[in-house]
């Protein structure tokens, strides 16, 4: 309860914590309506819920290529610019981006165009002008990440990470959980256009937020200024020679590419399989997200640094075994009850690994290493997006949540075997005194910021 105190008396964390929390929400919600209306522009059954499959598909990979692309330089520039004007920027480019979409669907065309993937498949021409705007708002939200979470020990001591990280995961699920839940029926009742408006609020909140917000977060370099490309290359480098932290985001990037065979065709799943509605997607979203938050304050409120790296790989085991079973449930509300547990140890995790990460990388690097970090993690969930397209329907949906879940338990048990993740651990500082108070790295007049920045994931799905 002393951090929330001490949250109240510091208005400057409350702006930075709203804003990321508003900018890390208004994603999914976006993705809820857009699912939902590829859904529904196809037939339900035969050949129709194959085509849903496809254009699922398509609408990841028009997201996760330029991602990924993104993510490449997004921790260079959190790392030497202003991350509080970097912030600012990309969450104008998202806003953007969603109301042009919003205009997209509001003059909705009907005509089709002949895509590749199966035979008599087409994408209405309203989808593929999305395509470009979901690329371009996934990709500033991928820069927004590693400033977002490099700039938190900035402003919170080592003492508070896992705390402030379970905090800015559980008020983003608080968020999210009410608009993902919101738009749901909102789309079903008066349109997909009306609940666009829901994210476009967030991310104007959000913007607003780091209007408001002056803080220094950033940490400058020393020396003589270096190549972009010698800067970029240094996150890499750091995070080879981390073999804890390596092996950690090759699991992930295995976990990631099974994640993606599986939940690429979620909406297909909710709407389709169980025959719900929007409302009944936007609760699985919300649900798994609530895990999530749960999950996160759990793990938190423990004294986990001394063994993250065991527990890391631990809680993988049982979120696979969510993942498989998924599919086998024909209810709704054990469905949800699963997709709880599935947001659970994911949100365990990323704490941990976020405060590990953190307390351990110097904060000159630590934009770089958390985009090093996304590279490697998410590098194959473009193929995992075809995969799962194609699985789904050579195999039919239970296979690929069941290929995705018992890998994910594989990678967990192998996870437990290798003797770095076994010592990943940090010490966290001594408690602050009272007197101190635990946000004592804000300093007392912090000085207006010339620029903007930003900051994951979110959380990301590992």
């Amino acid at each position: 309860m002393r951090f929330l105190e001490e949250l109240r008396a510091h208005p400057r964390f409350r702006f930075f914590l709203l804003a990321g929390t508003f900018s890390f929400a208004a994603p999914t919600a976006a993705l809820v309506i857009l699912s939902n209306e590829i859904v529904r522009s196809y037939a339900s059954s035969g050949p129709g819920a194959d085509f849903a499959a496809l254009a699922l598909a398509f609408l990841g990979l028009s997201a996760t290529i330029p991602t990924l692309g993104a993510a490449v330089f997004s921790g260079t520039l959190a790392d030497r610019m202003n991350r509080l004007r970097l912030m600012r920027l990309v969450t104008a480019v998202c806003l953007a981006a969603l109301g042009a979409a919003a205009v997209v669907l509001y003059l909705r065309s009907s005509s089709l165009v002949a895509a590749p993937g199966k035979e008599g498949f087409a994408l209405p021409v309203w989808l593929l002008l999305l395509f470009p705007l979901w690329a371009a708002m996934t990709a500033a939200a991928t820069i927004f990440r590693p400033a977002f979470n490099a700039s938190v020990p900035k402003l919170v001591p080592k003492a508070s990470l896992g705390r402030a990280n379970g905090l800015i995961f559980a008020l983003t699920v608080a968020v999210g959980v009410v608009s993902w839940v919101a738009v749901g029926p909102i789309t079903d009742t008066v349109g997909p256009v009306v609940a666009l408006l829901v994210p476009i609020v967030l991310f104007a909140g959000s913007l607003a937020c780091l209007s408001r917000l002056t803080a220094d977060l950033e940490d400058r370099p020393t020396g003589s200024r270096r190549s972009f490309l010698s800067d970029a290359s240094e996150g890499y480098r750091f995070l080879v020679q981390r073999r804890e932290l390596l092996a950690i985001t090759v699991g992930s990037l295995g976990i990631n590419f099974l994640n993606a065979v599986a939940f690429v065709e979620l909406p297909l799943y909710a709407l389709d399989y169980l025959s719900g509605n929007a409302a009944l997607l936007g609760a699985f979203y919300a649900v798994g997200s609530l895990g999530g938050g749960v999950g996160s304050l759990l793990i938190g409120r423990t004294h986990f640094e001394r063994n993250a790296g065991r527990l890391i790989a631990l809680m993988i085991v049982p979120m696979g075994v969510t993942v498989a079973v998924l599919p086998l449930l024909r209810s709704s509300p054990l469905a949800l009850g699963d997709m709880f547990l599935f947001g659970l140890f994911p949100g365990m995790v990323q704490t941990m690994f976020l405060a590990g990460v953190q307390g351990t990388v110097p904060n000159r690097l630590l934009g770089r290493v958390f985009a090093a970090d996304e590279v490697g993690s998410f590098g194959l969930v473009p193929a995992g997006q075809l995969v799962g397209g194609s699985v789904t329907i050579a195999f039919g949906l239970r296979s690929a949540f069941l290929l995705a879940g018992v890998g994910t338990v594989a990678i967990g048990v192998a996870l437990m075997l290798v003797p770095a993740v076994a010592r990943f651990r940090f010490s966290a500082e001594p408690v602050v005194p009272p007197a101190v108070g635990v946000l004592a790295g804000l300093p007392e007049q912090l000085p207006a910021s010339p620029g903007i920045n930003l900051g994951e994931e979110p959380p990301r799905s590992f």
